[in-house]
Order: structure tokens, then sequence, then C-alpha cells
């Protein structure tokens, strides 16, 4: 064997080391730029993770991108031109464009993967596991021994050796127990008017006013928790969180963006069910099956009707013409809402196959899909040329004084719309006879094919508002009460197990059942003649289910300390995070089932415990340990979100409307198109203009109010238990230049004057008002020079400008965001 010499040793390891640096390079390279746009844009449909992998492909790892889809491989190492990513991400393709139905991205980051292509698309990311390596994933039945899939256990409440004065609960004893073993000590407590700034935001999305601060002391904490708990205020709070996770919106999204004009009620439903604490097994039940629940009034029924309005607003696919494609799709859209709300855990990526990482089979996805396609969906859009599919609303029982937005018609217009849709008909038959006739004569109906489409698409786009428009009143043209919900189907249907989730390869079918994951008595095939629904929902909410009680006990601590316990809200599963504190999460699981399910119970014993009441102070030594306070050292400090800022401005200026919006505005809409909204001059061009708690504005997908889309507000046709926050510019545009905010401002202005009559006064009740806090000797001083100072623009005689810049300058300030 030839020896290596010196040089071409060192030659090889200069070559080894900058390979190997290269390596690094573009791995960075991966990281910086590729994988955030990936996760961003693409995972929602072609990931484990999401359990999604539409058109065949996912790209969470490097080999699912090299493989590809059913077009071929994504990603071609060296070859961009050869790369479906590539040309996808540049929209080359009218029918490959990625993301869809979103503008292109931008040019710098398709020349990043243009770069990374060219350059060997290095991609370090492994095949995604079955799960995060405890145990053997491929083994179904250990998956079931994964800590959310075990019963909670009542846990032993730490007990220190040398009893501690700061724990005043048993959360307070957990949390300090964890402390403790890390070598970390809690905040000192907040002080008393930002504890009640905490408490009044959490609890009800308002600031406390200067009467409740000069009022408020720790004596009156209690007494001022149940006050709180008790004002209409919580049910607004607590609904939008719930309204987060249940993806509610007034529109339908995707390429058919029609109007829901009835989804409002399902709003007012949440709302009612948190002021009265409905307890939230029977919330949950309510919305997977109110309407097969027995009822002791008309006005209960109505309740548990609209409660099911859950499994009708979310997004469908509308120009689907396949009908069997469109049931499969709504009963999937069904199963990942409700898995992923109510469970954390999303049951519909076994839909293609057996789930990645839970212990979930693809049979058991079709036994679920049986009992959604068993149930009608009842979403009320009807056929025109935006929308290929129509649907009935469900009727709700009469009652004194009910809401009906949806206007009366003269009877003279029903009998006209009747005669309308006769006339439709009759040319309808015509056109059917004429076919068959050009058939026996032996013509070929292909000659006239295009004056014949257009005949029958004119017939059924003019029959599909007609028809709409009379399922809204009764045969004397009185309008009816409706709501959007589902009832049983007229049919009870098993359904074929899809290869692949195509339903041009059906399989054996598969008996409805509720999955057998927990080995609870409530699982099983279900009975021959229901849907299921109910017996899912009994499943649900039975005892014994580990996951219900974690998973709303999370969600609640999450908006309450910041993050969950466990910080995936959303995720109890494989892909998960681990909870930070196990025992106290079962210990507030099994407290919140043995107290009724009562979340206001559960709220107060969380925001009366003593690690609530800790300062937002930022400790170094404490950061070095624990620098994402998952052991709870400090109350992380909050920026408002999008409702909480439009709801305090309205509530500052004095113009705040307390009671709940009547309806909606999106029920005194005159079309279904969303698309239309852009041309109707009787609307803001930000669809705001009330003075109602924001809960109550429009939710339309892909066309919010300006103000909950800047400020992060929920994606509606996503499960969302956790909103972003993000801090981008055009925020601060908005908060200078909108309308809405110069209103507030002028309204601030207004208010000013009344309550104080010389300007040092307006200035120390702008503070208060806004602050809950006097300004700073700093403050004043930067306050005077202000007004001191000519503001270019503005004559001497005009000095109600300058106090309303104050204002919106006051309303548009940092500190105005942030509760503590």
């Amino acid at each position: 064997m030839k020896p290596i010499s010196k040089i071409n040793l060192a030659g090889m390891l200069t070559s080894l080391v900058a390979t190997s640096a290269l390596a690094e390079d573009d791995t960075k390279f991966f990281e910086a730029n590729i994988r955030p746009m990936l996760v961003e844009h693409c995972y929602r449909c072609h990931s484990v993770e999401e359990g999604k992998s539409k058109g065949g492909l996912r790209v969470d790892d490097r080999e699912a991108l090299l493989t590809g889809g059913d077009s071929g491989p994504a990603v071609v190492p060296g070859k961009p031109s050869e790369s479906l990513l590539l040309t996808a991400i540049r929209h080359d393709d009218p029918d490959l464009e990625m993301p869809p139905r979103k503008p292109k991205l931008s040019d710098r980051v398709i020349a990043d993967f243009a770069t990374w292509i060219e350059e060997g698309a290095i991609d370090p990311r492994k095949a995604k596991p079955a799960g995060n390596g405890e145990g053997d994933w491929s083994d179904f039945e250990s998956r079931k021994e994964f800590w959310s899939y075990r019963p909670p256990t009542t846990p032993t409440v730490p007990n220190s050796p040398e009893p501690d004065a700061w724990a005043s609960s048993d959360i307070d004893r957990f949390v300090l127990a964890e402390l403790k073993a890390s070598g970390l000590a809690p905040s000192p407590d907040a002080d008393a008017v930002t504890l009640l700034r905490r408490l009044s935001f959490d609890l009800t999305g308002l600031p406390p006013s200067p009467e409740m601060v000069a009022h408020f002391s720790l004596d009156r904490l209690e007494e001022t928790v149940d006050a709180l708990l008790d004002s209409d205020g919580f049910g607004v709070r607590w609904a939008r969180h719930w309204l987060d996770v249940a993806r509610f919106a007034e529109s339908n999204g995707k390429e058919a963006n029609v109007t829901y004009p009835h989804a409002w009620r399902y709003r007012d439903w949440v709302i009612d069910a948190f002021n009265e604490d409905l307890p939230y097994d029977r919330f949950l039940i309510e919305q997977l099956a109110g309407d097969l629940l027995p009822f002791d009034s008309e006005k209960e029924r109505a309740r548990q009707l609209i409660a099911t309005g859950f499994l009708a607003f979310g997004p469908k696919g509308l120009t689907e013409g396949n009908q069997l494609q469109f049931a499969a799709d709504v009963a999937d859209e069904q199963i990942d809402a409700f898995s992923r709300s109510m469970l954390a855990t999303s049951l519909a990526c076994a839909r293609c196959h057996d789930h990645k990482s839970e212990p979930v089979r693809m049979a058991d996805y079709y036994a679920l899909s049986g009992i959604f396609k068993s149930t009608e969906t009842r979403f009320g859009t009807w056929v025109d040329s935006e929308s290929s599919q129509g649907g009935k609303l469900v009727r709700l029982p009469d009652l004194p004084g009910q809401l009906i937005p949806n206007p009366s018609i003269p009877k003279t217009e029903v009998a006209k719309l009747e005669e309308k849709l006769a006339q439709l008909a009759a040319d309808e038959a015509n056109g059917k006879a004429r076919g068959e006739k050009m058939l026996a004569d032996g013509e070929d109906p292909q000659k006239h094919f295009n004056e014949m489409l257009r005949e029958a698409l004119r017939i059924i786009w003019t029959r599909g508002p007609i028809v709409g428009k009379l399922e809204t009143v009764d045969a004397e043209g009185h309008a009816l009460p409706l709501c959007m919900g589902v009832i049983e189907g007229e049919k009870m249907v098993d359904s074929p197990k899809y290869d692949r989730g195509e339903i041009g390869h059906p399989g054996e079918k598969v008996t409805r059942a509720v999955p057998a994951i927990f080995g609870l008595e409530t699982e099983g095939p279900v009975p021959g003649e229901a849907s299921g629904r109910l017996e899912l929902a009994r499943w649900l909410t039975d005892p014994e289910n580990p996951l219900t009680a974690r998973v709303m006990v999370n969600r609640v601590w999450s908006h309450l300390f910041g993050a969950g316990l466990v910080n995936t809200v959303d995720d109890f599963g494989h892909t998960g995070a681990a909870p930070s504190h196990p025992e106290l999460l079962d210990y507030l699981a099994l407290r919140f089932r043995e107290n009724g399910w009562s979340v206001k119970t559960l709220v107060r014993e969380m925001v009366l415990s003593r690690t609530y009441r800790q300062s937002s102070g930022w400790r170094a030594d404490c950061f070095e340990k624990d620098p994402d306070n998952r052991l709870l050292w400090r109350i992380p400090r909050r920026r408002l979100d999008a409702e909480e800022i439009r709801d305090s401005m309205l509530a500052v200026s004095g113009e705040l409307d307390p009671s709940p919006r009547a309806g909606s505005l999106v029920a005194e809409l005159s079309s279904q198109s969303v698309a239309l909204i852009a041309f109707n001059q009787s609307l803001p061009d930000d669809l705001d203009g009330s003075l109602h708690r924001s809960i109550y504005l429009p939710v339309l997908r892909d066309r919010l109010p300006d103000v909950l889309k800047l400020f992060d507000f929920a994606e509606p046709s996503l499960v969302t238990g956790s909103r972003d926050t993000t801090n981008v510019p055009p925020q601060a545009l908005y908060l200078m230049n909108s309308d809405f905010i110069r209103a507030r401002a002028e309204g601030l202005a207004k208010r000013l004057k009344s309550d104080a009559d010389d300007r040092e006064g307006q200035i120390d009740r702008a503070f208060e008002l806004c602050f809950n806090r006097a300004p700073t000797v700093e403050e004043k001083a930067l306050v005077a020079g202000f007004f001191e100072t000519p503001i270019k623009g503005i004559a001497e005689s005009e000095k109600d400008e300058t106090l309303i810049a104050f204002c919106q300058a006051l309303l548009a300030s940092a500190d105005f965001r942030i509760a503590d």
C-alpha cells in the first residue's frame, strides 16, 4: 500500500475541514432561510404534525421532499428547473401555485429557494419519527402509555419541611416546590394597581375604571374577583378565547368566500354559556350533539340546536362539484376541529395512513368519518356563480321576543318567487327534452354545447338565490328564526376506508364507532340507528377520559399565566411539549371535574393564588436558570390582544357600549359574496364603526376588520389556542392614521374637558384613565413641553387639536397596550 505523504494528508485534512465548514454554512442557510418558510407557508397542508399530505406531498423532512407527491419529486438537488417546489412558489404553472390562494412569496424568498436547490438542497432534517423517542411507537398499544393518554392520578401536595408563608394555596405549593428544586424563588407580589389591571384585563378584557382603582385593596381581593367573574364582561372575554379554538367565522373563506349570516347565534350562545358557567362537559356535549339531547322547554331546545353550529361554520370546498369528495372533506374538517379543540390531538391525521405518532389507525378515522357523514350539516349557503354547494339552515322554535335579523317579504313576492322557480323548472325540462330530441334525430348535441351550457348555468345560478331566500320565510313571507347547525342525516352510513384518503380508491367499509384509544366503556361501535355523535360526546366527557379536563385546564392556565403548563396548548400528543408541572396539571384536572366542570371556579382558584399575584419584574439570576419562565418565577408582561386594545380605547374615551350587539353586520348584508363587500359604500372601509365590544365585529375569513387583522387576531380557519404576538410597522401606522383611533382620541379629549377645567387636571385625568396612575415628574415635563410647543398646521385658536393629538399619543403608546 502506497503511504500517504504528509503533504497529501495535510491536503486531505484541509479539504475535509473545508467541506465540513461548507456543509455547516449550507445547513445554516437552510435553517435561516428555507426551514422557516416551509414551516410558515407549507406545513399546514404538508406535514406529519398537521396530519396532512395534500397531493401526497410532505415537506417536513428531506426524504419526503425528494420523494415528492402525486406530481413527482418536489426537489431535485442541483436542478432548480426540474424542482416542482420552485415551480409552485414562482407561480409558473397556474395549476400549481403555492401557497394556494395567497400572494406569491417575495422575490428574495424565491431566490433563496433557487440558490438552496442549485447548491444541492442541503437539508439536515431526518425522516419524521413516529414519536419523540419515549418508548417503541411502532407498537400502537405502547403509544397509549404516553403521559397524556394515562388517567390523571391524585398527586401528593408538596409540603415544605419549613412552612413557607409565601404559599397561600395548593397551586402555590406545587409551583414553589419546583422553584426550590431548581434553586429559584418566587418574585415579590405585584403592587395593588398592577394586580387589579391584570385581573380586570384577564377576566373581562377591559381596564379597571379609576373608581375601581380607588376602592381596591388586597383585603377586598376575593370580593373584587367575584364581582369580575359575575360581570357580563367575563363571558365576552372568555367566549373570545373559545371562539379562537372553535375557528368561529361568519364566512366560508377558501375559493368561495360566501357569508354565514346566521353564525352570530353561536357566538352569543358561547358568551351566555361562560356567563352562566355552563358546566364544561355539558358545554362540549351540546356542541357535538345538542340536537339529540332531551329538553324541558322550547328555549332550551333552541339553545341546544344553536350550539351545534360548532360543526357547521368550518371552511368548506364550496366549489367542489363531486358530492362524495365534498362530504368526505366536510367530515374531515369536523373531525379535525373537534379533536384539536377538545382533545388537543389531531385524529384527522389518520385520513391517509395510520397516525404517525398517536395511537390512531385509519380504521379509527373512518369509523369517526361515518359518524359525521351520517350527520346533515346545515350551513345555509346557496348555489350561484361562486358556490357549487348549497345547504339548508336549522329551523329554531318560535320564542317570544327572539331576534330574527333576516327580513320578512310580502306574500305577493313569495308568490312571484315561487312562480319564477316553476318557470325555471319548466325551462330545465325543455332543455332536457331538446337534448333528447337531438339524440333521437341523430344530431350531435356538441354543436350546441356552449348554448346549452349557458342555459343550464342560467337556471342553476338564478334558482339558487331564490331558493335561499324562500328558505328564510314561511308561506306567508314571515321571517323564520334560523341557525347554522347539524341534525341527524336521513340515512346512517358507514364510510369506506379510502386508500391514501382518495375517494377514487375505496376499500372495505368501517363500522361507525368511537375510537378505542383509552380503553373506556364508552368506546366502540355506535347504535345502528344513530349517527353516533351523542355517543362520541359522552366518550369525550367520560370522567375517565384522560385528555378532556387536562386540555381545558391547560387552556385556562395559558390565558392567565402567559403559557400553558403544556406549552403546546393545541397538541397533547407525542409531538407536543411535556408538562412543566405534571402533578399540578393532574391536580387541577381532577379538581375541575370534582367541582362540576365549573370554569369560573377554576379561574377563581388560579387568580387567587400567590403565583398569579407575582410581579412581572425581570431577575437576572432566575433568567439564567429558567430563561423561558417555565417554572413561573414571575408573571410575564402581556401585551393586550386586538380586542382588548380596541375595547380599552372605547372604555377610556367613555364611548364603549357594553350591551350586546343585536345580530351581526354580516346578517345585514344583501349579498352572500364577501368579495362584493369592497363595493358596499354603506360599510366603513375597516368594517368597524361600532361602539360595542370587539367580539361583535364581523369575523369574515380573509376580510377581517383592520384592528383585528393588524394585531394578531387568530386565523379563523384554524383551531388556535394561543395567538402570536408581533410588533410590526403596520401596527404603528394604524395607530397614527386610523379613522377609528382618531375618533377615540376625539372622544377622550371631549371626556377630559368635561372631567377637568384646567390643563394640568386634564393631563392627570388622562393618565388616570389610560394607565391607572398619575404621570411621573418626567412625563409631566414632557407633556407640558408638548402643549407649549406650537404644532405646525394648528393655529392658536385650535387648541382642541393639540389636546386630541395628546390623547392619540397616549392611546398609541406602548404603555397603553401592556396589561401590567
